[in-house]
């Protein structure tokens, strides 16, 4: 941004210098100002436009850094989803994989034991008594309602 001020301010010199000779060449006509203020008007015509230059490189800055700062957002963003992605990935991985030894029936086996194997089958008979080693033998899975 410096150079740019630095080219703006060498612009705003060059122009305030050709102005002044410009004026001294033509002379002195009558109904026009005189040479000194034609150069003060140049000049105040260039120093309007160095501060319009100044200020659109400031709002040039500034959208820049907006733009850096949006970026990072989509880069964060693609990150986290990268992130799910592969959970859902490794969930899914998981799910297809227990689905092949059966896990479903397994876990039924476990809730029927921790009630005790003492529940009444759906004919109404008791379940079996557990084996001499101490385990329970499968008691039968429920019907779905």
């Amino acid at each position: 941004m410096e150079g740019l001020i630095m080219k703006t301010s060498k612009l705003v010199g060059l122009a305030a210098g050709a102005a002044l000779a410009l004026s001294f060449a033509a002379g002195c006509s009558s109904g026009q100002p005189d040479p000194a203020q034609r150069a003060v008007n140049a000049a105040n015509r260039a120093d309007q436009a160095a501060s319009r230059a100044e200020a659109a490189a400031t709002k040039s800055q500034q959208s820049a850094a907006q733009a850096q700062a949006a970026a990072s957002r989509v880069e964060q963003a693609a990150s986290d989803a990268k992130a799910a992605a592969d959970r859902a990935e490794a969930i899914a991985a998981k799910t297809m994989a227990g689905g092949h030894h059966g896990g479903g029936g397994h876990h039924r086996h476990h809730h029927h034991a921790e009630e005790g194997g003492a529940a009444p089958a759906e004919g109404g008979a008791a379940a079996p008594a557990p084996a001499e080693g101490g385990a329970a033998a499968p008691a039968p899975a429920p019907a779905t309602p």
